[in-house]
């Protein structure tokens, strides 16, 4: 098994495994919302590290840097955002991510220009991308 492969499926295994971090007493009130802030106080448990606390951000949750940041099918994500973008990707490496803000014929164009191209998109399924094109 290449390095690579073996990179990729501890990735996934370590997301499986990683908590989800919230912020502290994000759970008592509304107004105070779950997204991540790091926990202060001079008697704050969370920052202390007690057992029975929500989990804290640190630097064993990342993941190899090999393939930080790279899409679960092993390629870059690309956000293009016209046609000529999508010529500037390398088949083997990167993978389009058409911008929410373009529109439908545009899309069309550079879904035809993609599959001339053997450029995968990710985020419209190949059944869409039919119904698009026809």
């Amino acid at each position: 098994m290449s390095d690579f492969k073996r990179l990729m499926r501890l990735k996934l295994k370590m997301k499986q495994k990683r908590p989800e971090f919230k912020r502290q007493d994000s759970h008592r009130t509304a107004r105070i919302g779950t997204s991540w802030r790091r926990p202060f106080g001079k008697h704050s448990g969370m920052r202390i590290g007690l057992k029975h606390r929500a989990a804290v951000v640190k630097i064993g949750y990342r993941c190899p840097a090999l393939v930080r940041n790279l899409h679960p099918s092993g390629l870059e994500d690309v956000l293009v955002n016209n046609v000529k973008e999508i010529s500037a990707l390398n088949p083997e490496t990167q993978a389009a991510r058409i911008a929410s803000t373009v529109g439908k014929r545009k899309r069309i164009e550079m879904i035809k220009k993609a599959n001339e191209l053997n450029i995968r998109i990710l985020n419209i399924s190949k059944q869409k991308q039919e119904e698009l094109l026809q």
